[in-house]
């Protein structure tokens, strides 16, 4: 199944929450934790969702490279300006998803769109 998700005027939470489930497949009769979903999920419009001036400037991505003095940390503005809004909502949904060997392969069927 294909699923589109228009996210202009939503908040990133909202629509990160709903990708992950429908990529989990917990819309479908047959859902099981072992298995991936055949659903492909394309979320279009992330430019003109609702994200507040105010948590734009709140909210830290903390990347780390291994490496003494590696810690990174940038704010979501920052963010938006180096990689765009497809990443913020990239980021937000991989992390939403259970860490185990299914998340690269759920990841591959998602499209993000501006």
């Amino acid at each position: 199944m294909k699923y589109t998700i228009d996210a202009q005027g939503k908040k990133l939470g909202r629509v990160a929450s709903q990708a992950a489930a429908i990529l989990m497949g917990k819309n479908t009769t047959s859902f099981a934790k072992n298995t991936v979903a055949d659903s492909k999920i394309e979320v279009v419009n992330v430019a003109q969702a609702d994200i507040t001036a105010h948590k734009k400037e709140k909210d830290t991505y903390v990347t780390y490279t291994g490496s003494r003095g590696g810690l990174n940390t940038e704010t979501l503005s920052q963010l938006i300006a180096r990689r765009g809004m497809p990443e913020v909502f990239r980021r937000a949904i991989y992390r939403m998803l259970p860490d185990n060997k299914l998340r690269d392969v759920r990841m591959k069927n998602l499209i993000i769109k501006e």
